[in-house]
């Protein structure tokens, strides 16, 4: 009976000790177990750029080279990870700068950190951003600084650009900064003449022909219908502008689409880039993607993955206002 007791005894003990330990060590909830398991997160706005062939790295120029001389002509875009796109877009607006002002040192500045990280890490690039920018042209002599953006429009990326480049007023004899692509209504005209003569080969009737643009929070947003509107007066009817993330929306532009009689739809960005929101947003296989939207409405979708940058007249555009950027200084 003794033994009996006490074999008892310590089942009791063992028992306890089990359900302490199991208020100790609590189980995983689902959403634990998902994020142990979850792949470390790629950059943000690049984190399907891996699924591409996005080029070689080598081939591109950064630009951040020293001993420049007194004059510099700083590019300043937003950046892309895709390199090719990178080379032919921000790369060909740079190399058009820099044999349009030989007396110029053309150099380069990313905007967005996560992708100057993000290249480094990947590729070896080392790209400056804007601060590291400005503060080698000080490290290098610089007397006359001009800076020249490839934004598309006067937002809050250029805004922001602005007042950084206040506060190194002090640290250069002359500064001064280029207007953005779309300012005058004859940036307007002449973008909107350069889109479609680099299109005309699907301008069939029965096609429409669909730009994708960032889109914005800021006032400037109102490029979008503006262009929309400079494309309708020049009578290019089945010409479409929206934004993947604001107003006007794909819904918005499918609306339009569906309202005409056409068969096919061609889609292009209407970015400096074509990095991420082309590959992803707009030509993606995601159901969300402008083209998957689209073929789900019926219609046969060709995607043009091509940016801005890479057409000689928006490259000329650009060459103009660092002119003008150039002689306001005197």
């Amino acid at each position: 009976m003794k033994k009996l007791i006490v074999c008892l005894l310590a089942l009791a003990m063992l028992a306890s000790l089990a359900a302490c330990a199991k208020e100790e060590a609590p189980a995983q909830s689902a959403d634990s177990k998902e994020q142990q398991n979850a792949p470390a997160a790629e950059p943000q706005g690049e984190e399907d750029e891996e699924n591409y062939a996005t080029g070689d790295a080598s081939l591109d120029n950064p630009r951040n080279q020293d001993g420049i001389g007194e004059n510099e002509l700083l590019v300043v875009s937003f950046g892309t990870s895709f390199n090719d796109s990178r080379r032919l877009t921000v790369g060909g607006i740079e190399g058009a700068l820099e044999k349009a002002f030989p007396d110029w040192s053309v150099r380069r500045g990313f905007t967005s950190q996560i992708i100057i990280d993000h290249v480094k890490a990947r590729d070896g690039e080392v790209i400056d951003n804007v601060g590291e920018a400005l503060d080698r042209a000080a490290a290098n002599g610089v007397k006359t600084l001009v800076v020249q953006p490839t934004h598309l429009m006067n937002g809050f990326e250029y805004t922001d650009l602005e007042t950084e480049l206040a506060t190194y007023a002090d640290s250069f004899d002359k500064v001064v900064l280029g207007a953005p692509l779309l300012t005058s209504d004859d940036d307007f005209n002449r973008v909107a003449d350069a889109i479609v003569a680099a299109t005309k080969e699907y301008d069939d009737g029965e096609t429409a022909i669909c730009f994708m643009g960032h889109g914005t929070e800021a006032d400037s947003n109102a490029v979008y219908a503006k262009m929309q509107k400079v494309l309708a007066d020049k009578g290019c009817a089945n010409y479409y502008i929206g934004t993947v993330e604001a107003e006007p929306s794909v819904d918005d532009v499918l609306a339009a689409v569906k309202a005409g009689n056409y068969k096919r739809v061609v889609l292009e960005p209407l970015m400096i880039v074509a990095g991420d929101h082309a590959n992803n947003d707009m030509a993606g296989d995601e159901e969300d993607s402008w083209k998957s939207v689209f073929e789900g409405a019926g219609y046969e979708v060709t995607c043009l993955l091509r940016g801005l940058g890479e057409l000689e007249p928006i490259q000329k555009l650009f060459v103009e206002h660092a002119q003008a950027a150039i002689d306001s200084l005197n």
